[in-house]
């Protein structure tokens, strides 16, 4: 793997061997436009629970939550700060989410990022089931919303096609369970099974730095089981592992596939998208992790001559180009992110006043279904 790194080329470990038939949850993300209940419905998702309710509740900053149900089946749902956070992880090679629920609101209809979100299922070839929100509200009009939808060439299953549409209401709580059905459904159509035996594959969602237990990464486990005391490197970042946590804040021994799990005993903190490489020694984690650091110092150097080389072209053209120096600083890394790629949106010759580069700027933020604490 460090060979390969040197050389420029991807790799990921694999391990061969028995235990690939065991089924495992759906690992489920949910998207849609600014303002369309994709926050009230993870909410009320949380609340239907039935481990959420045995244990007191979730864990808040956890960027993920497992929604079990009556029946024994459960659902992992991932909370990502926006459609940014999904294609930058699917990028990285995340390839984590199963189902993608398309959230779209019974009065509003179809909008930008409504589409956008169905470019990056269709990109990533995942399956989306669509949940029409606000059903409750006056001018609700989810009819108008499936024909919307058939003219963006999305196939519903009231179309003749095979995607799923369930009408909700995240306010009211009505329809959470026909949509926990629908998932239930798509992954039994999808055979989700995985390697429960053998080192772990695991992706990074979220991280954090904890004043008191240092950086703390939430990932989901593709393959394998991920053990308490291994060695592991996380992107470019080592440790071993002192303790993980489920998603209702208890210690656990161990993580399945598709269980979000929170690690502690990273040595630094990982970026969204980073792969867990379990090794079995201290050295080759420490070995592994300065190889993808020393890779990692090569392509920013090669991206600060890139972009050097672009901002003298910039200036030749406007040479009275002024620069603004912004630090962006957040509790996880994720929105960190998405702020960032925000902000470079905004790297034009265009000259904006400061209310148009406020306004500009809020409106980057609310679509990422953020806002601004300070500025």
């Amino acid at each position: 793997m460090l060979l390969a790194q040197e050389l420029g080329v991807n790799t990921r470990r694999m391990h061969t061997g028995e235990g690939m038939n065991e089924p495992r949850p759906a690992v489920v993300t949910v998207m849609g436009h600014v303002d369309h209940g994709k926050t009230s419905l993870l909410d009320a998702l949380r609340q239907t629970s039935v481990a959420a309710k045995e244990a007191g509740g979730i864990t808040q900053h956890i960027g993920a939550f497992v929604v079990e149900m009556p029946s024994g089946a459960s659902i992992t749902f991932l909370d990502t700060p926006g459609h940014a956070a999904f294609s930058a992880m699917r990028a990285r090679g995340a390839a984590v989410t199963d189902i993608v629920v398309l959230v779209v609101a019974a009065d509003d209809g179809v909008m930008p990022q409504t589409l956008e979100a169905m470019s990056h299922a269709k990109a990533a070839n995942v399956p989306i089931v669509v949940a029409i929100n606000k059903c409750d509200k006056s001018g609700a009009d989810p009819e108008r919303v499936r024909i919307q939808l058939g003219s963006e060439g999305l196939l519903l299953e009231d179309m003749g096609g095979d995607v799923q549409v369930v009408e909700i209401s995240a306010v009211a709580k009505s329809g959470l369970d026909k949509l926990e059905e629908a998932l239930l459904l798509q992954a039994e159509m999808m055979d989700l099974k995985a390697r429960i035996d053998g080192p772990a594959q695991a992706f990074v969602v979220e991280a954090r730095v904890d004043r008191g237990r240092g950086p703390l990464a939430t990932a989901i486990v593709k393959y394998g089981t991920l053990v308490s005391g291994q060695h592991i490197v996380v992107g470019a970042e080592w440790g071993r592992i002192r303790s993980l946590r489920d998603t209702a804040g208890n210690i656990t021994q161990s993580a399945k596939p598709a269980m979000p799990i929170e690690i502690e005993g990273l040595r630094g903190l990982p970026m969204a998208g980073d792969d867990v490489v379990v090794v079995d020694s201290e050295e080759r984690a420490r070995m592994l992790s300065q190889g993808r650091k020393k890779k990692q110092e090569k392509d920013r150097l090669r991206k600060i001559d890139e972009g050097m080389a672009e901002e003298l072209e910039i200036k030749e053209e406007t040479p009275e180009r002024v620069e603004m120096p912004i630090i962006v600083k957040a509790d996880v890394q994720g929105s960190v992110q998405a702020v960032t790629d925000a902000l470079r949106s905004l790297n034009s010759a265009q000259v904006f006043s400061r209310r148009d580069l406020m306004s500009y700027f809020f409106l980057q933020l609310a679509s990422h279904n953020m806002t601004l604490c300070s500025f």
